[in-house]
């Protein structure tokens, strides 16, 4: 007979979760990590079809979904939700995931540089919670978690557009929380510090040792490292947790 104390059941088999941008990178591991608890988890992807096959081959007997979605889109958006309910009936927890960048100087920023920043890390995450919410409200009860960065809260040179939209979150997130804790719906972010992911590439090509050297644990994040923050947050052991930012980021620019 094994010694160890039982682990607490974190109450995420037989339900249901929706996480946005789930076909690379931290989506892809956010999703692996909840199927892998025994959710029953839908994915929406807006363009690489082969990497959002590759989650569900790669992950035999784990209940994941594919779905083709623009976040920009309310109506879409809104479609997504209705068609994930009438398939599993509730959605216990949402991740709004999806995000892009488009770094430059701001003098060398064009208009497309903003709107499309804007519209899929803010617009995006309003027309999924906005679409989402009304169904956890019925049943008083879900977990909403918000990819957020530590550029919102930590200046980065050829930012400005990326910062403001994560920032944007953050301060959606403490009003959200504070608008449906009265429904004991759950809204919290998690801010990724650098991680290694498609993404990021470019940036830790050019900035390299820099970057480390800033980082008080002298590495780049795991996408594996954000999933399970996001997996803490889902689970019944994050019952008194609400409206915070956690930031997973190693200890960067302190």
């Amino acid at each position: 007979m094994s010694d160890s104390p039982a682990q607490p059941d974190p109450g995420l088999a037989g339900k249901n979760a929706l996480v946005t941008g789930g076909s690379r990178g931290i989506g892809r591991a956010i999703v692996e990590r909840l199927a892998s608890s025994g959710m029953d988890v839908t994915f929406t992807y807006v363009s690489n079809e082969e990497a959002a096959n590759e989650v569900i081959s790669d992950n035999p007997g784990l209940k994941i979904t594919a779905m083709k979605v623009d976040v920009r889109d309310s109506g879409a958006a809104r479609a997504c939700v209705e068609a994930v309910v009438e398939r599993v009936e509730t959605i216990d927890v949402l991740v709004n995931n999806a995000g892009v960048i488009r770094d430059n100087l701001l003098p060398m920023l064009e208009d497309d540089d903003l709107s499309t920043v804007f519209d899929t890390n803010i617009q995006g995450v309003f027309n999924f919670c906005r679409a989402v919410v009304p169904f956890m409200m019925s049943k008083r009860t879900g977990r909403i978690i918000n990819i957020s960065s530590v550029s919102a809260e930590k200046g980065g040179r050829g930012q400005t557009n990326y910062a403001a939209s994560k920032g944007a979150i953050n301060s959606f997130t403490k009003a959200l929380a504070v608008e449906l804790g009265r429904r004991k719906i759950l809204v919290n972010a998690v801010a990724p510090g650098v991680i290694e992911t498609e993404m990021s590439q470019d940036v830790r090509d050019l900035a390299g040792d820099e970057i480390t050297s800033n980082i008080v644990l002298k590495r780049y994040g795991q996408p594996s490292e954000i999933a399970n923050a996001v997996w803490f947050l889902s689970s019944d052991l994050a019952s008194y947790i609400t409206g915070q930012i956690l930031s997973v980021d190693g200890g960067f620019k302190m």
